[in-house]
């Protein structure tokens, strides 16, 4: 009932807070900014899983917990890796654009991933019964399309959304914490006997993840507030995607998102709080987006 129901409904109102932070003007960013949207979803996209394969395999996990790992890895973004890099003094409106996109990709990405990691670490029979083409429209059910609805609505009617959203952003940030209380009440057990292996590949994958996409953003010539708003949101994934997918196939599937989201608060929250006197020195120059007032620039 909790992982079958109450954590993808959970999921799709998150999902759908998310959309109401959103405007058809984010995803013209990847025309405005394309150096730094294409470095993004490149560490998203291909850096984070395969950062994950690599760590899974260096720390011997089990098949599934392994397969875990992955998952999160090809997770998106979420509204904690926007709130984080506003505290930073990061380039929030290119950190609301990736969140977006990958949310949206994610529909594709991460079906692909689960069937790599599957053959990869050889997880056996217990997922030959899986049907991808129903995880892919699942995964759609609850994310593209309460995301998507959240975006109309806002577009409908953004005064009255702007009134409402605080409240419901700071109510699916709470709803996201019990998601994650939730997964690890459900699995206490395997996760207290496993606790110890999968915290070191999950908190290296985080450090990794961030340190990986920072150097790649300043090598691709972008800006520390760029770099930063990129680094987060590899730090700081939409771990409730993770563990309502995981609830589709394995429940131990879930045991890796749940510990990671331990650390990503720490780990975020001590890179944020690094770059935030960094950034402040930086001059804030983002080029304008045309008819873009300069609220909707800053996200």
């Amino acid at each position: 009932m909790v992982t079958s129901v109450v954590l993808p409904l959970a999921l799709a109102i998150i999902m759908f807070t998310l959309g109401l932070g959103l405007k058809v003007e984010d995803f013209k960013r990847i025309f405005v900014y394309p150096r730094g949207v294409s470095i993004g979803m490149v560490n998203l996209v291909l850096a984070s899983p395969l950062l994950a394969f690599v760590i899974a395999d260096l720390f011997n996990l089990d098949p599934l917990l392994a397969m875990g790992l992955v998952l999160l890895g090809a997770s998106p973004g979420g509204t904690l890796a926007n709130m984080f890099t506003h505290l930073a003094k990061g380039e929030t409106a290119l950190s609301i654009t990736m969140t977006g996109l990958s949310s949206v990709v994610a529909v594709l990405t991460i079906p692909l991933y689960l069937g790599l990691a599957n053959s990869y670490f050889d997880v056996g029979s217990s997922l030959d019964d899986v049907n991808m083409l129903t995880v892919v429209l699942r995964t759609f059910l609850i994310t593209v399309l309460p995301l998507s609805l959240g975006l109309w609505v806002r577009t409908r009617s953004p005064e009255k959304v702007e009134r409402i959203r605080p409240g419901l952003t700071r109510a699916s940030l709470v709803l996201f914490v019990l998601v994650v209380i939730g997964a690890v009440v459900s699995e206490f057990d395997l996760i207290q006997e496993n606790f110890a292996r999968v915290a070191a590949a999950a908190l290296a994958l985080n450090v990794v993840a961030m340190a990986f996409s920072f150097t790649a953003s300043k090598l691709g010539r972008l800006s520390d507030r760029q770099a930063t708003a990129i680094a987060i949101e590899l730090g700081i994934h939409n771990a409730t995607v993770a563990i309502v997918v995981a609830g589709m196939i394995n429940d131990e599937l879930m045991i890796p998102a749940a510990v990671y989201s331990a650390f990503m608060f720490m780990t975020g929250g001590i890179f944020a709080r690094f770059m935030h006197s960094r950034n402040a020195e930086e001059k804030i120059a983002e080029p304008a987006l045309p008819a873009e007032s300069a609220e909707a620039t800053t996200g």
